[in-house]
């Protein structure tokens, strides 16, 4: 369940952009100004707004310490501030003075990228302030880009729908038409897909376009094997364009805004629509979830940015105070269900459950018809592929009893599996 907690409504107009720090929130607007905000009660800090910009705020974010803001204006710069003392650090300005639309920080905090409306896009020295590497597009404005998660690749997205893929010196690695009407937004998963030969890894990548869609890729470079972006999937729900989208901190969700006045949040490993918020009153522009918590910010053209809360009741979070992390349901130990099977009133299922070892990624696999009524299991364990073709000869009967499944879900058996195990690692050679 997501449920709203707080609504800002402090800028004057559109709010262009959103984004988190572990302890702070910050936003900006077509007001020209950038306003900052603490997490433990969404108080304005006193140092805020912050004011430099003469002309509207297209992008903010935090460097990944939190202590470094950045900010970028159609005025054509980009100012990094000290996000705790409002102090304005360094102002950079974007070579040719062409508007400013879009910045990131690299995972390591030693650059920071700014993509502008003529198509250049330029790396930073965050520690020196000066002018690393620069780079351009001849397709449009640069209105999107992201890091990957080693640092290794910046990727960028341009009103032309190209996707552009940059090493760490700026050199075009490859470029794609991956929207027809346009991108407005990346957003690289936080965690690796997983590892492989050569030191290979793969990155998951989500951009949104015009076209009102939101693709997945599959991204991964080595200097040695090169540069592979893969296109996966589509996710669809929205019925206009989309402006904004962005990762949770665990990659298991991503979250969306559009043209239709909606967001919508999906489950990245079914790909499934989990809700879809509707609050908002005009275009949502921008959306961001924060690191290590499951907070989500929401921001639109009606000049609000609105503060979500996955409201997920877990045993950890009993009596824990409000900045404790909130692990998703994936993440819940077997006794983590059993308490919340105890909370829904349902205690006539903790032994069942229990009995076959039910933890949080079990439990989504389960059916609501599973959860609300009866679960009989027959109590037998067989091995999953045999038990898969059983079932696929369209058998809904146990095959040791004969009597009727009410439920086709498959629980492993975890402490047979455990003691199976055990017995190999004592018994080998």
């Amino acid at each position: 369940m997501v449920k709203l907690i707080r609504t800002l409504a402090d800028h004057g107009d559109d709010v262009s952009c959103c984004a988190f720090s572990s302890s702070l929130l910050a936003t900006c607007s077509l007001d020209k100004t950038i306003r900052l905000y603490s997490l433990s009660d969404f108080s304005e800090l006193p140092h805020s707004p912050l004011r430099f910009h003469t002309y509207a705020v297209h992008c903010c974010c935090f460097s990944p310490s939190g202590h470094i803001l950045a900010s970028c204006s159609t005025d054509g710069t980009t100012v990094l501030w000290s996000a705790h003392s409002g102090q304005s650090l360094t102002v950079m300005e974007q070579p040719g003075g062409s508007p400013v639309r879009v910045c990131c920080f690299s995972p390591d905090s030693a650059y920071l990228a700014s993509g502008a409306a003529d198509g250049s896009v330029v790396l930073w020295n965050a520690q020196s302030y000066k002018l690393y590497r620069c780079g351009g597009v001849k397709d449009g404005s640069l209105v999107a880009c992201a890091f990957s998660p080693d640092g290794s690749l910046l990727v960028t997205g341009s009103s032309g729908g190209d996707l552009t893929a940059w090493d760490n010196r700026m050199r075009c690695l490859h470029n794609e038409k991956a929207h027809d009407l346009g991108i407005t937004c990346c957003d690289f998963s936080p965690r690796p897909l997983s590892g492989g030969e050569h030191g290979l890894q793969f990155y998951r990548l989500a951009s949104s376009g015009q076209d009102c869609e939101i693709k997945l890729w599959v991204v991964s470079f080595t200097p040695v094997l090169g540069f592979e972006l893969k296109y996966k999937s589509t996710l669809r729900g929205h019925c206009a364009p989309v402006l904004t989208c962005a990762f949770s901190y665990d990659g298991q969700m991503l979250v969306s805004g559009s043209v239709d006045k909606s967001v919508i949040i999906y489950d990245i490993g079914t790909q499934s629509v989990l809700y879809t918020l509707t609050q908002h009153t005009r275009y949502v522009t921008t959306c961001a979830f924060a690191p290590n918590t499951l907070l989500l910010a929401t921001g639109s053209m009606d000049k609000t940015l609105n503060i979500w809360e996955f409201d997920l009741e877990t045993p950890c979070q009993a009596g824990s105070t409000s900045d404790q992390q909130k692990p998703l349901i994936e993440d819940w130990s077997e006794e983590d269900v059993s308490t919340w099977l105890r909370a829904q009133g349902l205690e006539e299922l903790v032994g069942v459950f229990q009995m076959n070892n039910i933890d949080g990624k079990e439990l989504l696999h389960l059916t609501k018809e599973s959860l609300a009524g009866d679960l009989k299991i027959d109590g037998y364990s067989y091995e999953r592929e045999a038990m898969e073709s059983w079932i696929h000869k369209k058998k809904r009967t146990s095959p040791m009893t004969n009597l009727v499944l009410p439920s086709l879900v498959l629980t492993p058996n975890r402490t047979l599996k455990m003691a199976i195990n055990r017995w190999l690692e004592t018994h080998e050679k």
